[in-house]
């Protein structure tokens, strides 16, 4: 439908509003980066994802969670190194988007209850939650914004509120980790039991693939206390208890999502009820330990006792620190820990075997700056004999945005003064 005179007046008016707020000296992205020394490794990386760089670049209204320097120096010895040096650019791609959060999030607007924001990752090979995934964030004493992320990550903000002309960018000092799948993610929280259990019940493929799943899952010392009879049990007697464990939901239970009180639908078929209670979480009886442990599919609870089915009525005893079980049996010899002869032999954070060898950024660009925007047709061995041609090209391709900004941007100042006089 062509616009009315009026409609695009109004247009006009509001670009000419945002291109007089861009004249008052706030920087554009490029800008920023480059005025940032603590940057100059995420200016490289950025840079040389240019579809995500310029779309950053045009964007009104958008939080970049920007690593410094030195979390670039530790990424080979976190869970993304071997995907950095072998230059997965799919991986690393799917770690750049889950950077941006929509939405302008200042540092002040976090408080001490925890926020879960959702970011710019939303591909389905490294996420399964509704509107993409998710990261936390939260204002601890000090004050300290943290955010957390898969593998129970922490990346601490450093510098705060550094505003560009279209958004935010806050620094933090470690890199966000997309989260993992359970099976991935459980070994990292000594879950080994709970793991092989679900193995064992047949039930690996729905909890590592289910979209906005949200498990509560019995910490090992539960599972040692029932291991002769866990293990004895026909498989689908033990489905159905680890079902009870499970949510059945379209919304994922972060525990801003369950207040005092909340009732939930299990996969079992029976209800759960959410307690708060002497500033605890409990779950029926069961006390919550470990709280939002992010998956790629939605998020777990660690919680100290098993859940029973066939007590679903039962509530929590907030004056001890952990109750009775509720399913009786007895353990293994030596109170060896259950089900872990179950668990994959070889479980990886990423799997770097599936995704792209064609990206743009790799391990041994670290610590080279803003000068060495990878080529995404050079190998790891040619990255290190780029030469001065290979740099010059890619440098204009990652100049082109600012370009056109810069054109778009002579247009509409001149379109604006002939406003201006009328």
């Amino acid at each position: 439908m062509p616009l009315s005179l009026s409609s695009t007046a109004l247009v006009i008016l509001l670009s000419c509003t945002a291109f007089a707020r861009a004249q008052q000296g706030t920087k554009d992205l490029t800008e920023l980066l480059q005025s940032n020394e603590n940057l100059t490794e995420f200016t490289t990386l950025l840079t040389s994802y240019g579809d995500i760089y310029a779309n950053l670049s045009f964007q009104s209204e958008v939080t970049i969670l920007a690593p410094n320097n030195d979390a670039f120096n530790r990424i080979p010895y976190s869970s993304l190194g071997p995907a950095f040096e072998a230059n997965q650019s799919q991986i690393v791609r799917s770690v750049l988007q889950y950077h941006v959060l929509p939405g302008v999030h200042p540092s002040e607007s976090y408080n001490g209850t925890f926020a879960f924001d959702r970011t710019w990752l939303q591909n389905t090979s490294y996420t399964n939650v509704t509107g993409g995934q998710m990261v936390g964030g939260v204002q601890q004493a000090g004050p300290v914004n943290v955010f957390t992320s898969g593998m129970g990550t922490r990346s601490t903000l450093v510098t705060p509120n550094l505003r560009f002309t279209g958004g935010i960018v806050h620094v933090i000092d470690n890199f966000l980790i997309p989260p993992q799948t359970f099976i991935q993610t459980a070994p990292q929280f000594n879950l080994t039991a709970a793991g092989g259990a679900i193995e064992n019940a047949s039930l690996a493929d729905y909890v590592n693939t289910h979209k906005d799943l949200t498990i509560f899952v019995p910490q090992n010392t539960a599972f040692q206390a029932l291991g002769g009879t866990l293990e004895s049990m026909p498989s689908s007697q033990l489905q159905r208890i680890l079902d009870y464990h499970i949510i059945n939901s379209s919304t994922v239970g972060y525990s801003t999502n369950l207040p005092n009180g909340t009732v939930l639908r299990t996969r079992a078929g029976q209800n759960l009820t959410i307690t708060f209670a002497s500033n605890s979480l409990f779950v029926n009886q069961a006390r919550v330990l470990q709280q939002d442990l992010l998956l790629s599919n939605g998020v777990m609870h660690v919680i100290d006792n098993f859940l029973d089915p066939n007590a679903p009525s039962v509530t929590a005893n907030p004056e001890i620190p952990t109750g009775p079980p509720l399913l009786q049996g007895t353990s293994l010899s030596d109170n060896v820990v259950p089900f872990t002869s179950y668990l994959p032999t070889s479980v990886t954070s990423f799997d770097t075997a599936s995704a792209s060898a064609t990206g743009s950024f790799a391990a041994s660009d670290i610590g080279r700056g803003t000068s060495a925007f990878g080529s995404a047709a050079a190998s790891a061995s040619a990255r290190s004999t780029r030469t001065s041609a290979t740099k010059k090209s890619t440098a204009e391709r990652v100049e082109s945005p600012r370009l056109e900004v810069t054109i778009m941007g002579g247009f509409l100042g001149a379109l604006c003064w002939v406003v201006g006089m009328l």
